[in-house]
Parts: C-alpha cells; structure tokens; sequence
C-alpha cells in the first residue's frame, strides 16, 4: 500500500512499482529490466480477458454537473463535474464495442508514465474491451456498484473489473472525478488534467475521499431521482442494493462514502490507505473487505477496529500496488511487467475479480461463495490477514 502523486519511468505500463497508492509519497522508480522498442510495442493488440459472467455487457456514458457546489480544486469553474461509465447486464447484440479511452487520454497517460517512445497513444487507447454500445439491458433490477479509480489514473484502469460485474449481473458506475487524473475527456473537446497533483500537500490528502464521498452521493441522486434520472436505463438499478469499491485513494474514498450516505450498504477498498479515517462511530454495521499487497499499512491497522460490520482483511502474495486493476494485464501484453513482478497479469485479474464478486455477491446479492471464509487451494496466493 502506497501513495502516488504524479510521473514516473517506465514499468507496467509505465506505473512502476515505486508508483503507489493515493498520492502521497513518490519514491525513485526502478527502470524496468528491458523495455520492447517502440515499434514492437506498435504491433500488440491489447485486449482485456473477457468477462466470465453470464450477461453480454452494454456500457453508456453520462456526463453529471453538480452546479451546488465549486470544484474543489478549481473554484473558479462554479461546479463540480463528473464522467461516468454506465456498465449494465445486457442481452447479446447490440452496437460496436465500446472504446477503451480517448487517444487523448492515452496519450496524457503515456506522457506522465514518461512512456511516449515506447508505446502509442494509439495501442492502448486501440485495447480491445467486451461492453458494447446500445447494447439491449438484460430485464429487472439490479445491484449497482460505484468504481472510484486511484489518484492521477483514469477511470478505464477498473474496465476488466467493471465488465466483470456487469456480465455477473450488477450495474456499474465507474467515476472520473474531475482534475484527479492526469487526463480525463470531457464533453466540448476538453481534456482536464491534474490540478489536484499540483494542490494536494503530504498530509493533505484527506480532502481527496471527502470531496469523492459528495461526488458519489450527488451521483447517486441522480441516478435514483424518480424524475428524470441521469442515465437512460435507470431503471435498472435496485435502489437497495448499492456498493462501493474503488482503487487506492478510490478505495479508502468507499469507507468515506458509507460513513456519509447510508444507502451505500458494502465497501471495498484495493489498496488504498485510510487518508480520511473511519469514523470512530463505525460504518453502521455495514460490510467492508481491505483487499491488499501484505505491505504493512498503519492507517488500515489504526481503522481496523473501527470496522463494526462484517469485515475481511485479505492479502495477495507477490501483488503490486496496481496488481488490482488492469495495468499488469496490459503490461504483460506489452511486455513491461518488471521480471520481480511475481505474479502475472492473468493471476492478478483472476483473483481480483473472484474476491471483489464474491463480496458484492454476499452482501447484495445474499449468495455466499464460500470464497471468503478463509484460505483456498485455488487461490493460494491469498492470504487472510490473522486480525481478518
């Protein structure tokens, strides 16, 4: 568990090791052992593995204005945006398959990881995802999961785990909060950068989940707002059957979230140190999975008491701070996952969409996977922490 602000060299996908958690502290990034010249890299195909649920995936996208409040990191604007991938169950069909990110996202990724000669905007913005546009919506209501991604990343890094949960029957919203990623789209032709890198100070870092807890309840206002709703398919959601995960400082933004807006019933936190922390009232009783590196991390033992539901503390031997979203994935493809990287971008997608689908299983759904009662031979690099 770690902190990440902003830039560093080369390394899956350009997030090296030294790349870590919320935005805290950088250390200097170890280079990789051999970084593929720049026009072997041209010619992969990125794809992400396909989602193993039993629904075909449909994505939209919904651009959200909060016009109550100023962003926080630039008053000036007058309102807080929002960019949201809506990932939903759907029936087989429907229209093209839907983008990874912009070329301009790409692209402002690329160059903060100082990656620009060694892979193209175009390959992994080109990564092959498996949600489809104007896909038909699978019938009934469903769970909805809120994604929040790691500070300075955008929110496509969740795709495989967004995907997963869409084709396992949950509708998904992943959050781009605006000016906490080194690039973001945004309608009109704007791509916002990082002004939070450039305002945030070691110690100062609570902001970051507070203001992400007001995002995620103003988005859940309007999303379930009997009229006019934000999304087209709303009605999709069972209003509730709301959980929350997220990556890094998004993760730690999830046990936030819940101590403000009751109608998040479950978090997960990949990762993330506990910058704002638990409230010593508890979360209510509610549920909460710590999924993590095994890196000691005083905020997560500081806040463990304070947990005052069902919770799990769990541990993946060998996992990266980035092990828990799609880079090692890419990386593996592009051949820059570092060689001391011992676990792989298929075991690392493998078990972070197992555990994270087995907990919203439980607590939303109410089918126990069995998953989460301890140590498996299937995963054996899981590791459940003693306090867990």
């Amino acid at each position: 568990m770690s902190h990440l602000p902003r830039g560093a060299a080369a390394a899956l996908l350009g997030l090296s090791l030294a790349l870590l958690g919320t935005g805290v502290a950088r250390a200097a990034s170890p280079a990789p052992a051999k970084v593929p010249p720049a026009a072997e890299t041209a010619r992969v195909r990125l794809e992400l593995p396909p989602p193993t649920g039993t629904y075909a995936v449909g994505r939209d996208t919904v651009h959200l204005v909060d016009r109550s409040r100023p962003d926080p990191w630039v008053p000036e604007a007058g309102e807080r945006e929002l960019m949201v991938s809506m990932y939903y169950p759907a029936r087989p069909g429907g229209g093209r398959t839907a983008p990874y990110m912009t070329a301009a996202e790409a692209q402002a990724f690329l160059d903060d990881r100082e990656l620009t000669g060694v892979v193209s905007a175009g390959t992994l913005s080109g990564t092959r995802t498996h949600a489809r546009l104007a896909a038909p919506p699978a019938r009934g209501r469903h769970p909805l999961v809120v994604l929040s991604p790691g500070f300075t990343v955008n929110r496509s890094t969740l795709t495989l785990l967004a995907e997963e949960l869409a084709s396992q029957g949950y509708v998904v919203a992943a959050v781009d909060h605006a000016y906490e990623s080194v690039g973001t789209a945004f309608p009109g032709g704007r791509l916002l950068n990082c002004v939070a890198c450039e305002k945030t100070t070691p110690g100062g870092y609570g902001v970051v989940p507070r203001g992400r807890a007001e995002d995620v309840s103003f988005l859940l206002d309007r999303l379930l707002a009997d009229r006019r709703p934000a999304w087209r398919l709303a009605r999709m959601i069972d209003p509730t059957r709301i959980g929350m995960a997220g990556h890094s400082i998004g993760g730690a933004s999830a046990a936030t979230a819940m101590a403000g807006d009751r109608r998040v019933r479950a978090g997960a936190d990949m990762d993330g140190s506990f910058m704002e922390p638990v409230p010593a009232e508890g979360l209510g009783g509610r549920p909460f999975m710590m999924l993590g590196t095994g890196d000691d991390d005083r905020s997560w033992t500081r806040d463990w008491p304070l947990l005052d539901g069902w919770k799990r503390w769990i541990n993946v031997t060998g996992a990266g701070h980035f092990t828990f979203t799609d880079v090692p994935v890419l990386g593996d493809q592009l051949g820059l996952l570092p060689p001391e990287e011992s676990l792989s971008g298929k075991r690392s997608q493998e078990i972070t969409r197992a555990y994270v689908t087995a907990f919203f299983d439980l607590h939303l759904k109410g089918v126990d996977r069995k998953l989460l009662d301890g140590p498996t031979a299937e995963h054996p690099e899981v590791v459940f922490h003693p306090e867990g």
